[in-house]
């Protein structure tokens, strides 16, 4: 193992002994500084159990070091066979000690652990896919992701970047930027910013009785965000699932109606999807 002053592995050496490329058309684009890959675990809440902490993407371990460091046990998803291989070799004393697992496969496939958290740099072509994975488990998130998607995840309604991310991910947990990271932290560095998003897990303030149809009619009313509510209910029927919008128009306060879809809080969503799912 070779090590810096400060006992961890140093990313550009972990990379030339994996003997690998960062390879842009392939979402691979490895975090190299050590300043960012030092402060990424601290992220985590100060209450937040690391007993077990989930890396999805290891590339060539980096990060996985310095979780490791923090934490009795790690699990990471690599889709990449030479770089799973790698990652075994590389920390085979983790490995064969129990601390380390490495599962190769694809994240939306393989079946995860019982993890206690999860900090992760994702791929960034799955990062909504992987999100939303990861977000019903309840379980504490630091993430990195594209600053412009990091910024639609934590939006507050009534702003521009607002929408149906921003409130899925906000029905799951307390969402905020907590580093902006730029391009020159990463090897090859990505055509743009990147940004370490934390989500603290708790219950909406609000009930649905359906997740899923809650889900579909957000995502149903924002594709005609310009719109009223009022009309855009009537107009995404095909979409949302509600078998008469004209009804649900009827039931719902002029309130929410005269709004646009980007000025209703989640509350407001789940108001209208309870009145909705009366008329599927």
């Amino acid at each position: 193992m070779d090590t810096d002053a400060t006992g961890r592995r140093d990313p550009d050496r972990l990379i030339r002994r994996a003997g690998v490329r960062g390879d842009p058309d392939r979402d691979q684009h490895f975090l190299v500084d050590d300043r960012v890959l030092d402060r990424i675990p601290s992220y985590l809440p100060e209450d937040a159990d690391r007993g077990h902490l989930l890396e999805i993407g290891g590339g060539t371990g980096a990060l996985t070091d310095r979780l490791l460091a923090v934490s009795d046990r790690v699990t990471v998803v690599e889709r990449d066979p030479p770089l799973a291989a790698f990652l075994r070799e590389e920390f085979a004393a983790e490995v064969d000690a129990g601390r380390l697992t490495v599962v190769e496969g694809d994240a939306l496939d393989v079946d995860l652990p019982d993890f206690t958290a999860c900090v992760s740099n994702l791929p960034y072509g799955v990062s909504s896919e992987i999100a939303f994975r990861l977000l019903p488990c309840a379980k504490p998130l630091v993430l990195m992701f594209q600053l412009e998607f990091a910024e639609r995840m934590a939006a507050e309604a009534g702003t521009s970047e607002y929408g149906r991310l921003s409130v899925g991910a906000q029905h799951y947990a307390d969402v905020e930027i907590v580093e902006r990271v730029p391009k020159e932290a990463f090897d090859p560095a990505p055509a743009v910013q990147s940004a370490v998003v934390r989500a603290t897990p708790r219950e909406p303030e609000y009930t649905v009785d359906d997740e899923d149809f809650f889900l579909d009619f957000v995502k149903a009313l924002f594709t005609q965000r310009r719109k009223t509510v009022r009309n855009a209910i009537r107009n995404t029927t095909h979409i949302s699932g509600v078998a008469d919008g004209s009804a649900v128009v009827d039931a719902a306060p002029e309130e929410l109606l005269s709004k646009r879809p980007g000025d209703l809080t989640p509350s407001e969503f789940a108001e209208l999807t309870r009145l909705a799912a009366d008329y599927r």
